[in-house]
């Protein structure tokens, strides 16, 4: 296994440090990946590197995917609009910090917000 010594300065990478580019760009096939493991050990090299060639999916999306991707950008666009609506942005900001530190609560105010309408998306969509 290779031994990799950082510059000085930096002490872990963990991580894309390059990814292949999108179609129609131009740049390397692989993507070097860096880790760090923080676990407890004797050992002091715990930094891996790995290079992944791209790779093309050879199956289509099934229809969970699809309805997870779906409810992924509903969601995430409510979140969004919620978060910038001036009218319910103190009533959420003070429901927020009343759950915020009870058993099981949001600690962000946008996982909050993502908790809150993705319940909304599921109340709308039931799934059978």
């Amino acid at each position: 296994m290779a031994h990799v010594e950082w510059s000085a300065g930096i002490d872990s990478v963990s991580g894309a440090l390059s990814k292949p580019a999108k179609s129609g760009q131009h740049s390397c096939n692989k993507m070097l990946l860096g880790t760090h493991r923080v676990a407890a050990t004797t050992s002091n090299k715990c930094n891996r590197i790995y290079l992944r060639k791209k790779t093309k999916r050879s199956t289509a999306p099934s229809q969970d995917e699809m309805m997870a991707r779906t409810r992924f950008s509903v969601v995430a666009a409510a979140v969004a609009q919620r978060n910038s609506n001036l009218s319910t942005i103190n009533a959420d900001r003070q429901a927020f910090l009343a759950q915020k530190d009870t058993y099981g609560g949001k600690k962000t105010f946008k996982s909050y917000l993502w908790q809150v309408c993705g319940e909304a998306y599921d109340a709308e969509h039931p799934r059978n």
